[in-house]
């Protein structure tokens, strides 16, 4: 450990490598931008999805997460525009917390809380001036207060060690993004220098590093060529998915000499895409889409030599991704590939992403990994909120519920939905499905803002209900009860899956309202009286387009599903015991 002045700096890591990373597992915002004095609070995870209305914070909690973990470096100051009201108020300086969980003494007892067996240390950045670093402190156990000392000493020794941001803004200029860009690619080949720096290890004179640092840098310029040739090719296929024929071509620029810095690449490198055999162009020059699809493709890249570096046993410093509305400006396609890619990218347990969106399909219900927060104005007081409405490890779902869900996120990507607001009713299969979208386009007016759930099979209405219960949400489900037996006397499946669903809708949260109606026996029978087995849909649309009679009936059931006060229709029974539904039954 290096001493200065007496004081001895510790690192944030344990120098046991059998002990686990720290980890960040919370932020709370308080006077920054939109944020008054109310705190926001956010849940960390590998991934964090904010989810909210437009100008509700989502950006601003991205920007203070980008600060906390800047200190020491110019993305760690402020401007007025980020004082709230562009005033500084000594009352309400801006103020950035994180939590960190550790797994030894590293920082010292004194700055370590146990919170349910685990260990927690607590610091806040305070900013009271415009274009200065903030002041650190740190939650002192001992006394319960804040200390102007911290944990792990100097600022830089503790941000040495925490994730490295990387945000990108939903509207940045081209030039920006294109850095960003060149910037993680760069961190590729850094990644690559440290597998030499048992070459300078040894030295304790600055001169006789100079002497060495002359054959470093040919050994890793040497070395870095087949790396180099490594990202062009593997860019290059995974840009000409979406744009066919195209490649990259990624020129670090290596320094020339020796200077006082020991660059071994200069700062500007040149970053060309285009046809294969045509005009190659700087990044900067390229549409929106192109920009973004190359910024999976060096994500996706990045991830995996990282992965193959871990298995190396070479340590690298973490990272931290902060993606705006990351769906701007994608293909379907693109947007696919880069849900893939970020979902993927914490597998190396070195990196960390936060994103806003507007679109479900960057929610994953099968993930582990995924904390979902919906951040909200209200409109009372004009505060921000940040709710976790969605957390695994919480959840506890068991692996049929990830094997169902994941099966219906590939089915229906939209699925989430629900998450973005609106009222929620769950029916079990496509055909109930068709017939309350066909109806609600009848009569836009009527049915604004209502969320149908195709659950594609009864099992599934379990996984389902398990999210709704902890998002907090009311919620309605329409199902067939099925016959008892099956056609051979034996127990039905199906059957058992009912009291299953009635005992899981049993855990909802103290005042949240699910009303639980089945079809008896089935959607087709119990409405249209029956139709033909094959292309079910189909036939319940050509139904309620040609007969007055069935539309009436269905429109009764889903305004039943939307308040559930309302009176059901023959055939449909509200239930609570099994012993309802059986009985029920006998009566068909």
């Amino acid at each position: 450990m290096a001493k200065r002045t007496g004081v001895t700096e510790v690192g944030l890591e344990s120098a046991d490598p059998n002990i686990p990373k720290p980890r960040l597992i919370k932020l709370i915002v308080r006077n920054f931008r939109c944020i008054g004095s109310q705190p926001v609070e956010i849940e960390l995870n590998d991934i964090v999805v904010l989810v909210g209305g437009n100008n509700t914070g989502k950006s601003t909690i991205l920007k203070a997460y980008e600060l906390a973990m800047s200190q020491g470096s110019d993305s760690g100051k402020l401007s007025l525009d980020d004082f709230p009201n562009s005033v500084i108020d000594e009352t309400n300086l801006p103020e950035i917390e994180i939590h960190t969980i550790i797994y030894d003494n590293t920082p010292g007892d004194r700055w370590i809380t146990l919170i349910n067996e685990e260990r927690l240390v607590r610091e806040r950045f305070i900013w009271s001036e415009i274009d200065k670093q903030s002041k650190r402190q740190g939650w002192d156990s001992v006394t319960s207060e804040w200390s102007d000392q911290a944990p792990w000493g100097a600022p830089n020794v503790a941000n040495s060690r925490r994730p490295v941001p990387h945000r990108v803004d939903a509207f940045d200029n081209p030039s920006k993004q294109a850095e960003e860009i060149k910037k993680l690619l760069k961190k590729v080949l850094e990644d690559k220098v440290k597998q030499h720096r048992g070459l300078e290890d040894d030295e304790s004179e600055y001169k006789q590093l100079l002497r060495r640092v002359e054959i470093l840098q040919r050994s890793i310029a040497e070395d870095a060529q087949g790396e180099i040739a490594e990202i062009n090719t593997e860019l290059s296929e995974l840009i000409s998915q979406v744009f066919p024929n195209y490649k990259i071509d990624f020129d670090p620029r290596s320094s020339d000499g020796i200077d006082k810095s020991i660059n071994l690449f200069k700062g500007d490198a040149q970053l060309l895409m285009g046809p294969e055999d045509g005009y190659m162009s700087t990044i900067e020059r390229q549409g929106s889409g192109a920009r973004r699809t190359l910024l999976w493709s060096a994500l996706k890249y990045i991830s995996e030599m990282s992965d193959k570096r871990r298995e190396e046993n070479i340590s690298i410093r973490p990272h931290l991704l902060l993606l705006d509305e990351p769906e701007i400006c994608l293909h379907p396609n693109a947007i696919r590939e880069a849900c893939n890619v970020l979902y993927n990218l914490p597998n190396n347990h070195n990196w960390q992403v936060m994103i806003t969106t507007h679109s479900p399909i960057f929610i994953d219900f099968s993930k582990d990994n995924t904390t979902i927060v919906k951040v909200e104005r209200n409109i009372q007081d004009n505060s921000i909120s940040g709710t976790t409405v969605y957390k695994p490890n919480k959840l506890q779902l068991s692996e049929d519920d990830k094997a169902n869900l994941k099966l219906l996120n590939i089915c229906d990507p939209y699925v989430a939905e629900f998450f973005f607001g609106g009222k929620t009713i769950i029916v079990e299969d496509d055909t109930e499905y068709t017939a309350f979208k066909y109806i609600s386009q009848q009569k836009p007016n009527d049915y604004k803002d209502i969320h149908i759930i195709r659950a594609r099979g009864k099992a599934t209405i379990i996984s389902l209900v398990k999210i709704l219960n902890q998002f907090g949400s009311n919620y309605s489900i329409l199902h067939d009860s099925d016959s008892p037996l099956s056609v051979n006397n034996s127990i039905n499946p199906a059957w058992t899956i009912n009291q299953q669903i009635l005992e899981e809708v049993a855990n909802r949260p103290n005042g949240y309202s699910v009303r639980l109606l089945s079809s008896i026996p089935n959607f087709e029978k119990a409405y249209f009286g029956e139709i033909a087995k094959t292309e079910k849909p189909y036939n319940a649309l050509k139904q309620l387009i040609s007969n007055p009679d069935f539309f009436s009936t269905v429109e009764q059931l889903l305004l039943c599903l939307i308040n559930h006060e309302a009176i059901t229709p023959k055939n449909c029974l509200e239930w609570y015991t099994l012993e309802q539904l059986e009985n029920a039954h006998a009566l068909l």
